[in-house]
């Protein structure tokens, strides 16, 4: 009987604890299922369908899945994709690593300025960053060229077929390498300074120090940053879409996933195929995701 009371008395302490928390957390569901779930399920909806010029839009179940399966676009795009998982991601996070030590060391000076000037860039809007860069890439008036024919040398074709790949992957490292270096810095700060201590007074250097114990205790704030770059590569849109205006010969429709169904979806009217690329697309980032994550939490066990 005691028992039962008491559960009672803590019912009605919690009562309005409880609807407190509800009140607080229902605008949030409800802007959640408006903006995220509700759109989401649409488009699963739009994706089993095929409009055809007569007879309007008929059910076709994933006939729009296996279609871009064997789309050639669509495993071009995905190609461009794997480049800049393999070369831009590697690259973008040893120098996020880098930067990350070299200001928790306490070695650099005017640390704050430092971390700053490289966090900056990923203030700056994609779109301006991009159409900056594009002006730097300009053939006749960009200011690379300028500069290498000032010196007497033929000015690189940076926005040439062959060379926008790249061009494209040296924008998205200068955008986000101080992202990625805030999120290892403020890692590598609640780190505890014990384990500093007692490692010099052993002796060892800072190389030492950053290997045997910062890098280690990097290792989860490593796996979100190669998750959140995977999202992102995956996601890439901004960046070619605003130089195809410049390189249209560079770079085509199907450049990145994302960018041939937004193509597909807003030029050639054909939301249904679009909507079963960007559910593929997402199906992709999930299972490259969870893969990183599950290699990860093995490295750790």
């Amino acid at each position: 009987m005691s028992t039962t009371l008491s559960a009672r008395r803590r019912q009605r302490l919690h009562a309005p604890q409880t609807r407190a928390a509800w009140l607080l957390v229902i605008p949030f569901l409800v802007v959640f299922l408006a903006m995220f779930v509700v759109p989401l399920l649409y488009a699963a909806y739009l994706s089993l369908f095929t409009s055809q010029l007569v007879g309007g839009s008929v059910f076709s179940g994933f006939a729009n899945y296996a279609r871009a399966l064997q789309d050639p676009s669509f495993w071009s795009g995905l190609g461009t994709v794997s480049l800049f998982l393999f070369i831009q991601v590697p690259i973008g996070l040893a120098l996020s690593v880098f930067f990350a030590l070299a200001l928790d060391s306490g070695r650099v000076r005017g640390g704050k300025w430092a971390r700053l000037l490289i966090f900056v860039p990923y203030a700056v809007p994609s779109v301006v960053a991009t159409l900056m860069w594009g002006y730097l890439y300009g053939n006749n008036f960009g200011l690379i060229t300028q500069v290498f024919e000032a010196i007497g040398l033929p000015g690189p074709e940076l926005l040439s077929a062959g060379n926008i790949t790249g061009s494209t992957m040296n924008i998205l490292i200068w955008e986000f390498v101080g992202y990625n270096m805030i999120v290892l810095y403020a890692a590598l700060r609640s780190i505890p300074t014990d384990l500093y201590e007692a490692a010099e007074l052993d002796g060892a250097g800072q190389w030492r120090i950053a290997w045997s114990i910062k890098l280690p205790a990097l290792r989860p704030a490593i796996t979100l940053v190669v998750i959140f770059s995977i999202i992102g590569s995956f996601q890439l849109f901004n960046e070619p879409n605003l130089l195809f205006t410049l390189a249209p010969n560079a770079i085509g429709s199907d450049f990145t996933p994302n960018l041939y169904a937004y193509n597909l979806a807003f030029k050639n009217q054909d939301v249904n195929y679009a909507a079963a690329i960007a559910f593929l697309l997402g199906l992709a980032i999930a299972i490259l995701s969870f893969i990183v994550q599950t290699r990860a939490a093995r490295k750790e066990n």
